[in-house]
């Protein structure tokens, strides 16, 4: 497992340490954002979290909010980590108040999003990198 998985795992429990909690790994290729979430999903678990796991292919947010957020929050509190997976349509302006923390997963030279926890390039699977972008001065909408 990557030193890049354990840190975001880390900083993600830092800042949530209990309670159900969800994450989303986005990013332009959707399927990409799937193997990305599975690295972070074992961190979690590395770390002791009971992590559950799905992926949206297309970002519906119909589907995304009656299939998969609302029975996430409907069962016990048991301290999961829900980590969903998929295309940048997760982000959209009424999604993403959704998520706890925001993993934006790229490649090489594509946009990061600006509303992302943590940006991690994915050029080489098996050797992600952090990236840190400072959006301080661009509008809200950037990268949307």
């Amino acid at each position: 497992m990557s030193d890049v998985w354990s840190d975001i795992s880390s900083e993600f429990l830092h800042l949530y340490p209990r309670g159900r909690r969800l994450v989303v790994v986005a990013g332009a290729d959707a399927e990409r954002s799937r193997r990305a979430a599975d690295d972070l999903a074992s961190a979690l678990t590395s770390a002791g979290q009971q992590v559950e796991r799905k992926h949206s292919a297309d970002g519906d947010e119909q589907v995304l909010r009656a299939d998969i957020i609302a029975p996430f929050r409907a069962a016990p509190d048991s301290g999961t980590v829900l980590i969903v997976s998929g295309p940048p349509e997760l982000l959209s302006t009424t999604a993403r108040g959704l998520w706890n923390f925001i993993v934006w997963q790229l490649a090489g030279d594509e946009t990061p999003h600006s509303i992302a926890t943590a940006i991690v390039d994915v050029s080489d699977p098996d050797h992600p990198i952090r990236r840190f972008a400072d959006y301080c001065a661009l509008p809200s909408s950037f990268g949307a």
